[in-house]
């Protein structure tokens, strides 16, 4: 058996987690062979675990996360109105399945951004593509986009994503154009697709924060009755850690 020839195979192939596998193998000092069913088994998880974990990067890429969160990283330390359980229960994204959206409410700094984008990590790791905006940066975007003629395609390009994340939801008044914008992402994704509104702004306030009462009862309407909420609470977590450095940075070591 030529195993050099195999390897070309599959790297011609594109085979790439199993050219890894099977070279380790080769130059691993192993203290005993595989049999034919294991070493199939071996390199071909390398493969799936090679290609699942491609797929990821791509997702995570595309969907222009602002941090690197995760869901295994988030902190249960602090009471901020969310348990370990509940993350776990969302993070089989079968409401994304069927279509759910949340509502991720709190006061500032403590959690709404890193949690929405650690939920949008984990939905990418199941295969779910995902888009994340900051809503004062997407609502600039959609008016370049009306001014240059791309509007229509980009708002295509969101209603075709399974997750949509809006972050900072209510800091800056919408104009019309923001309005009706709002109105038609929430409108292409009624009952298909989900997002994820990470904001300051409780929901009974959404009416001042959208202006015009008509879009907001129509955009309210689709999205807060079949939303999961979650309410967090609690102080600053940037304050909270701030403070530790600056105590860890003034401990006297003991002698």
């Amino acid at each position: 058996m030529n195993n050099a020839a195999t390897l070309e195979k599959m790297h011609a192939l594109k085979l790439l987690g199993m050219e890894r596998a099977f070279r380790a193998l080769l130059e691993a000092s192993a203290d005993r062979a595989l049999s034919a069913d294991e070493l199939m088994a071996h390199v071909t998880d390398a493969e799936w675990d090679d290609r699942h974990n491609r797929r990821t990067g791509r997702l995570s890429r595309a969907a222009g996360f602002r941090l690197r969160a995760a869901v295994h990283e988030i902190d249960f330390s602090i009471d901020r109105g969310i348990s370990r359980k509940d993350v776990l229960r969302l993070s089989d994204c079968s409401w994304i399945q069927a279509g759910k959206s949340l509502v991720i409410s709190g006061p500032t700094g403590v959690g709404k951004s890193y949690l929405s984008q650690a939920l949008g990590a984990q939905a990418c790791s199941l295969g779910f593509r995902t888009l994340y905006f900051n809503c004062s940066k997407l609502f600039l975007m959609l008016k370049d986009k009306r001014a240059s003629g791309g509007y229509q395609r980009f708002l295509s390009r969101i209603s075709r994503t399974p997750l949509v994340i809006l972050d900072d939801f209510g800091l800056v008044q919408l104009d019309a154009q923001d309005q009706l914008s709002l109105l038609e992402i929430a409108e292409d994704r009624i009952g298909r697709h989900s997002l994820i509104i990470a904001t300051q702004i409780p929901v009974a306030k959404w009416f001042d924060v959208i202006g015009d009462p008509t879009i907001a009862d129509a955009f309210c309407d689709r999205i807060v009755p079949q939303a999961i909420r979650i309410a967090l609470k609690g102080a600053s977590m940037r304050s909270l850690k701030g403070e530790q450095d600056h105590n860890e940075a003034c401990a006297i070591p003991a002698t």
